[in-house]
C-alpha cells in the first residue's frame, strides 16, 4: 500500500494510463529512463476503452492505424475494432513494455503545483503524494463525460447514465429507451438498443454526416500474413493514413472535395432511408466536416424499424417517466441514455494545475485553451502536454499525434540534460507567434465556417482549441521535434 503521509520522489509524473500516458511512458522505458510514475484516476489503464462499454462500441479509424507504430498487433480481429479489443491492446502495451511496476491506480491528481523554491511539481492524490521535476499530463479530451442540465431529471422514474458510464445492470430488453444525443457514441448504442428495446425515441438536437463504413473480419491468413511479414502491416497503416490525409482537404473548404464528400453522404442516406419525410429529417443543415463525420452501415437503417422514433430536437425537460423535447413531443421512457459528449474544449485538469505564483491553469486559459507547439504553457514550467490544444483531427488517428509529441517531450528531456538547465519554459512570445499560426490555418476552414458549432470551438472565445486545422503530417514535421528556440533554460537554484 502507498503511504499517504510521506512524499514520494521521482522524476517524471505522467498523468494517465490511456494511449497518450502510455505511449509516453514506453518510449520512456526504451529511452532507457526508468525514474517516472503513472498516475492514474481508474483501476486499470486503457483510458475510454476502458470507460466506453456501451452496447457497439468500437473505434472508427481503422485498427493497423489506430495502434503505436511500435507495438503493431497483427491480429486485429477486424478493419475496424470493438472497443474491447482496443482496451486489450492497451491493457498488453502495458504488460510487454513493463509499465505495470510504474502505475499507481486510484491515484487522481486533486491537484498539482509547481514550487520555485524546489523547481519541482508536486502532485497530491488519494494515495498520498508525488514530487517531480517534470510533469507530463495525458488526460484526454474524451474522458470527462457532460451531462446536460435537465429540468426534471432528479424525479425522473426510470434509470439515466451517461454512454461512458454505462450501466449494466439496467436490462433493456423490452424497454422504453430514450437516447440523448446523435453523435458518434449514439450512432453505435442506436442499433443495438432497436435489436431488443420495446421503443427506442432518439433525440436528435442536429443531423449527424454519415458515410459508409468498410468493415470486415480479417481472415486467419491475413493475420497470419502480418505476423510472418511485419512490413505487410506496415505498408497497410501508410496506405491508410495517405488515405486519410486526402480527406482534409474537405475540411480545408475545397468546393470540390466538398461536394464530393456531401454526395457520399447524402447518397448513403438515400440508398438506406427510402421514406423521403424521414430522409429529410436526417439530412443535416450545416456543411460536411463542421462537425464529426461518422460512418456507419447499420444506422440509417435502424429507422426503417417499426420501434424506432427520430425526435428531431433535443430533450428539455423531463417529467416523471415522461421525456419531453423542445418540440413539446412527450415520449414515455423507462431508461434515458446520454449520448452528449466530453468536456474536450474546457479540460477539468486545468482547474486542478497551479503554475508559478499558484496561478491556476483554467485562469491561464480564460479564452480557451493553448499552447506552444501545442505542448506547453508560459508559466508552467517544466510542464508537457500530450493531447493539449489544438491537436484533434478531424480526419484522422490521434494516435499519430501522440507519437509526434512524445517525440517532442524525449526531445525536450534530452535538450535539458545536455544544456544543465533544471527549468524549461516556453515563453509568451512563442506561444503567442504560435497561436497566430493556428489562428491563420484555421481561417477559412469548414470549422469556422461551416455553418454549425461544434466542441472542436472554445464556447467563451469561439476560438478554434481543439484541432489541429492542417494535415496530420504537418503537424509531425513542425511539432515532432523539440524546437528549444521557443523556450528558456534555468539551472538548479541554491535550495536544490
Amino acid at each position: 500500500m502507498t503511504d499517504t503521509n510521506i512524499i514520494h520522489e521521482t522524476s517524471i509524473i505522467i498523468v494517465g494510463a490511456g494511449f497518450g500516458g502510455l505511449g509516453m511512458a514506453m518510449k520512456l522505458k526504451e529511452h532507457g529512463e526508468d525514474d517516472f510514475v503513472i498516475l492514474e484516476r481508474a483501476n486499470d489503464v486503457g483510458g475510454a476503452w476502458r470507460d466506453n462499454t456501451y452496447p457497439g462500441v468500437a473505434c472508427d479509424v481503422p485498427s493497423h492505424l489506430y495502434s503505436f507504430s511500435y507495438m503493431p498487433k497483427p491480429d486485429w480481429s477486424r478493419v475496424f475494432s470493438p472497443g474491447g479489443e482496443i482496451w486489450e491492446y492497451l491493457r498488453d502495451c502495458a504488460r510487454k513494455s513493463g509499465l505495470v511496476p510504474h502505475i499507481h491506480f486510484g491515484a487522481n491528481l486533486e491537484k498539482a503545483t509547481w514550487d520555485d523554491e524546489t523547481q519541482r511539481w508536486t502532485v497530491e492524490t488519494p494515495l498520498g503524494t508525488w514530487r517531480a521535476r517534470f510533469m507530463i499530463t495525458a488526460t484526454g479530451v474524451l474522458a470527462d463525460a457532460v451531462l446536460p442540465d435537465i429540468p426534471g431529471l432528479d424525479g425522473f422514474t426510470g434509470a439515466s447514465f451517461h454512454s461512458s458510464k454505462w450501466d449494466h445492470s439496467v436490462s433493456i430488453e423490452g424497454k422504453r429507451v430514450g437516447i440523448v444525443g446523435s453523435g458518434a457514441s449514439a450512432l453505435q448504442i442506436l442499433p443495438e438498443l432497436a435489436k431488443t428495446s420495446a421503443e427506442v425515441v432518439m433525440f436528435q438536437r442536429s443531423a449527424p454526416y454519415v458515410i459508409p463504413r468498410p468493415d470486415r473480419a480479417y481472415t486467419e491468413a491475413e493475420k497470419r500474413t502480418f505476423e510472418r511479414l511485419p512490413e505487410t502491416m506496415d505498408k497497410l497503416r501508410e496506405d491508410i493514413f495517405w488515405f486519410g490525409e486526402t480527406m482534409f482537404a474537405q475540411r480545408r473548404n475545397v468546393p470540390t472535395a466538398l461536394a464530393e464528400a456531401r454526395d457520399m453522404a447524402l447518397g448513403h442516406l438515400a440508398d438506406q432511408v427510402p421514406d423521403e419525410e424521414l430522409r429529410a429529417k436526417l439530412t443535416p443543415d450545416y456543411e460536411i466536416g463542421c462537425k464529426r463525420v461518422l460512418i456507419a452501415n447499420n444506422y440509417f437503417p435502424s429507422f426503417n424499424q417499426d420501434n424506432v422514433t427520430l425526435e428531431t430536437s433535443a430533450l428539455a425537460s423531463v417529467d416523471g417517466g415522461k421525456g419531453v423535447a423542445v418540440s413539446g413531443n412527450e415520449y414515455d421512457v423507462d431508461v434515458l441514455v446520454f449520448a452528449t459528449g466530453f468536456e474536450a474544449p474546457q479540460p477539468p485538469v486545468a482547474h486542478v494545475v497551479y503554475g508559478k505564483g499558484g496561478k491556476k491553469l483554467a485562469d491561464q486559459w480564460d479564452r480557451g485553451m493553448q499552447a506552444y507547439d501545442s505542448i506547453a504553457v508560459p508559466g508552467y514550467p517544466n510542464m508537457f502536454m500530450v493531447l493539449g490544444p489544438n491537436t484533434g483531427l478531424g480526419h484522422h488517428t490521434m494516435v499519430f499525434m501522440i507519437e509526434a509529441q512524445v517525440d517532442y517531450i524525449l526531445g525536450a528531456l534530452d535538450y535539458a540534460k545536455d544544456k544543465g538547465f533544471e527549468v524549461l519554459e516556453t515563453t509568451p512570445e512563442a506561444e503567442a507567434g504560435y497561436l497566430d499560426g493556428i489562428e491563420e490555418r484555421a481561417s477559412g476552414t469548414v470549422w469556422m465556417e461551416g455553418g454549425c458549432k461544434f466542441w472542436y470551438r472554445d464556447p467563451e472565445s469561439d476560438r478554434l482549441t481543439v484541432l489541429w486545422p492542417d494535415f496530420a503530417y504537418a503537424f509531425r514535421d513542425e511539432n515532432g521535434t523539440f524546437h528549444p528556440e521557443g523556450y528558456v533554460g534555468q539551472p538548479a537554484t541554491a535550495a536544490e
